[in-house]
């Protein structure tokens, strides 16, 4: 049974000690530093930085990292995520898509993720920021591959974006139903699920998921949201440890181990999913080029 958001301060004093398997990379050498250059020299934001990513030392160390648009403070405030939040965001930057497009071709990038900040406080979310983005990027970087993580659209908002043509669109369901609460009340699982299926049916070739583990679920609520997206024709799927970015987010409930996310990938894979990311530290854009990869080659990819 999900625990209800009246009880959860009574597990702040229940903190659990992180396990040997959670270790995280402290950024160094290089190509780090390259990385972390140009993005100052651009004033871009990545969600590696405002969402704690665990993985900022990897993905940096391989030249690799998510764009963030839209500013960097978000108008939602869900109780398990460290990026800033407010009522109204910044103002658009007209030019973040070309400065974007030039960061890619100073980091020769292949493959490139792109995602926001939640904007209520725009008419269209801020829909068509992202649209312009893409194309700046494509056309400054002929061959690039462009993979989108967006906010909860409809389908009047994502149709735009499909007409700038990213290889991917992702959209997380962060959680099972049960636990939904845990996100901003203007969020649910049926609204993210509408959100993966409008993608392809405005035609998108393939549409990514991720869930956070660790927050109190249980297998069966596990399995049952795979079949529930594998039903929605979602290609690709990532599961990550529940990491509590700050003792202002809610506490984590278990750490699970890597034999069990293994276990889940191979459910995964059994459903059909094209690719699975399934690790501790796995977020929805680790390994986002490989899983594309091999989605495309039609492999099973199961990313660790």
């Amino acid at each position: 049974m999900a625990l209800p958001p009246s009880d959860i301060a009574c597990l702040a004093h229940k903190t659990l000690k992180k396990p040997p398997w959670i270790r995280v990379t402290l950024p160094s050498g290089d190509t780090w530093k390259h990385v972390e250059d140009i993005l100052e020299k651009h004033r871009l934001h990545t969600v590696c930085d405002e969402a704690r990513c665990p993985n900022k030392g990897t993905c940096w160390g391989a030249g690799t990292a998510t764009f963030m648009i839209l500013g960097d403070r978000c108008t939602r405030s869900c109780r398990f995520c460290g990026v800033s939040t407010s009522p109204r965001g910044q103002e658009i930057r007209k030019d973040e898509g070309r400065a974007i497009a030039v960061a890619a071709q100073e980091l020769d990038l292949r493959y490139l993720v792109l995602t926001s900040v939640d904007r209520d406080d725009l008419p269209d979310r801020g829909a068509g920021h992202f649209a312009s983005c893409v194309r700046a990027v494509k056309t400054g970087n002929p061959g690039i591959k462009v993979e989108l993580l967006i906010p909860d659209y409809d389908a009047a908002e994502i149709a735009p974006l499909v007409a700038a043509g990213p290889a991917v669109i992702a959209h997380n369901v962060e959680t099972v139903p049960a636990f939904q609460w845990v996100r901003d009340p203007r969020a649910s699982f049926d609204k993210s699920l509408a959100t993966l299926r409008a993608a392809k049916a405005l035609g998108i070739g393939v549409t990514k998921t991720s869930l956070l583990l660790g927050l109190g679920e249980q297998k069966p609520e596990v399995l049952r949201v795979m079949d529930t997206l594998r039903e929605a024709a979602v290609d690709i799927l990532v599961m990550g440890q529940y990491l509590r970015p700050s003792s202002k987010q809610i506490p984590v409930t278990a750490y699970i181990s890597p034999e069990h996310f293994e276990a889940y990938a191979e459910e995964g894979r059994n459903r059909g999913f094209a690719a699975v990311v399934s690790s501790p530290l796995a977020r929805t854009s680790y390994h986002a080029y490989e899983a594309w990869k091999q989605q495309t080659q039609g492999r099973n990819y199961a990313g660790t």
